[in-house]
């Protein structure tokens, strides 16, 4: 990918509103869709498998196409492809706002995933092209930190509507961002001229890549409900590793021309931060769910004091990213990414005090608030050294491999969570306990992968 063009320079607290606005989509979706299942569930009679499915009808095409996202901007045009990814976005948030049956709002759902998996590697692309050095460390946690706030805003103002008007109305949130992110981006952002010819692309590994986690997490999802283990569950888990081992072979043939570009696993470093991503934010995709369903199933919240009850998480990793994105820059991501995935840990243990009749500012809140000081600590460095391990021309498809990796941690780990969406009374508190002590456990293993892995991770200041 070539520099931004003078007018892209020029103007970059658009570029950065704009970027901000369209990943805003994604942050917002997911927080909001957590806080009304419950309400979706009593509407079209959901089982646990079925909600689900309703997180994972988004997070499967979204984890599967980001790396084609990635690969697709730098091939058309990172602004292009980030307008198109909107729309279908904003488009597909009617559909779920109006879906008369449950398969109509996993569609829809499906839909959102597509968009989401074109905007979001294209916005941060076109969000590293426009700043370097510590301003683009500054910058990412400026986008991290806005995004956390729209993140904590959705569930409160969605709790409130669901509370209010019903759970379809949630989805119409998106409307406005999506028009104003479409809007800039077609005044402030230019896709600038490339010299070189963009190689084809690989149509194939996505296929390949959807149909293996597509097996891979409707077993899981199978596996984790009370029908347990059956022979049909086993065999989608291993249709689904099979599946991704062709993935891995047929990328590993076209070298370069793999929308996953394997040979950035050539280093220790980068393996690292894959891992990392992926049990870090499998352990975060966990809470998102399970809090706001079990402040509501067991507490007896309400849907706008189940959303409210995250917001700390949102408020301070507002407040502490654009501080940590520039001190990775300066010191490097080592040290913040093997500290913060320890304190993450400690929150999740002290989670383990929320019962039925718990106070929240004795028992969630603090459990909360610690894990939001651990994920500031790791949310911005790990997105700066993702961006300054690959050279230019690949840094669309390695920001949608690590997106791509956490959107998946996120969905094994709800994939795996159906026996705590299936309970109730104190046996969803126990089956809640035991969930949050191997989210623990997840980001011990993740502090680790920093610790040891990503000795050559730092950021390069001055490229």
């Amino acid at each position: 990918m070539q520099p931004q063009t003078a007018r892209d320079a020029d103007r970059p607290n658009w570029v950065l509103t704009t970027t901000i606005l369209a990943s805003s989509l994604a942050f917002i979706d997911g927080s909001v869709v957590n806080v009304g299942l419950s309400s979706i569930g009593a509407t079209f009679s959901a089982g646990a498998s079925d909600l689900q499915w309703v997180i994972n009808a988004y997070l499967l095409p979204l984890s599967a196409l980001l790396l084609l996202g990635g690969a697709v901007g730098d091939r058309y045009g990172h602004a292009r492809i980030l307008i198109v990814g909107t729309a279908i976005f904003g488009g597909a948030s009617i559909g779920c706002a109006l879906a008369p049956r449950l398969m109509w709002l996993l569609v829809a759902r499906g839909l959102q995933g597509v968009g989401a998996a074109l905007l979001m590697p294209n916005s941060l692309a076109i969000l590293g092209a426009a700043f370097i050095g510590e301003a683009r460390g500054r910058a990412i946690g400026i986008w991290a930190s806005v995004g956390a706030v729209m993140g904590a805003l959705g569930p409160v103002f969605g709790g409130w509507l669901i509370d209010t008007v019903g759970w379809r109305s949630i989805f119409l949130i998106n409307l406005p961002l999506a028009t104003g992110a479409v809007v800039l981006a077609f005044i402030f952002i230019r896709n600038p001229p490339r010299e070189d010819t963009p190689p084809a692309l690989d149509l194939l590994g996505g296929v390949l890549a959807t149909a293996s986690l597509g097996a891979l997490i409707w077993g899981l999802t199978i596996g984790s409900a009370h029908a347990g283990w059956t022979p049909l569950a086993i065999l989608l888990v291993c249709v689904g590793v099979a599946l991704m081992l062709v993935f891995l072979a047929v990328e590993r043939s076209k070298s370069e021309r793999a929308m996953m570009y394997l040979a950035l696993f050539g280093s220790s470093s980068f393996i690292g931060l894959t891992l990392l991503t992926a049990l870090l934010y499998g352990a975060l995709g966990a809470l998102l769910v399970l809090v706001p369903f079990v402040l509501i199933q067991a507490g007896r919240y309400s849907a706008a004091q189940a959303g409210a009850a995250l917001v700390p998480l949102a408020m301070v990793l507002a407040l502490a990213s654009p501080l940590m994105g520039a001190v990775a820059g300066r010191i490097g991501p080592r040290i913040p990414l093997t500290l913060g995935p320890l304190l993450v840990a400690g929150g999740f243990l002290l989670a383990l005090r929320i019962q039925a009749d718990a106070v929240y500012w004795t028992t969630v809140f603090p459990s909360v608030l610690l894990i939001a000081i651990g994920m500031a600590g790791a949310v911005a460095p790990l997105t700066t050294a993702v961006l300054a391990s690959v050279d230019k021309q690949h840094v669309g498809s390695a920001s949608g491999l690590n997106s791509a990796v956490a959107r998946t941690g996120g969905m094994v780990a709800t994939a795996l969570i159906g026996g705590v969406l299936g309970a109730a009374g104190p046996v969803l508190l126990s089956a809640f306990h035991y969930a949050v002590v191997i989210c623990a456990l997840a980001c011990v293993a993740a502090s680790a992968s920093a610790f040891f892995l990503t000795l050559a991770a730092a950021p390069a200041p001055h490229q």
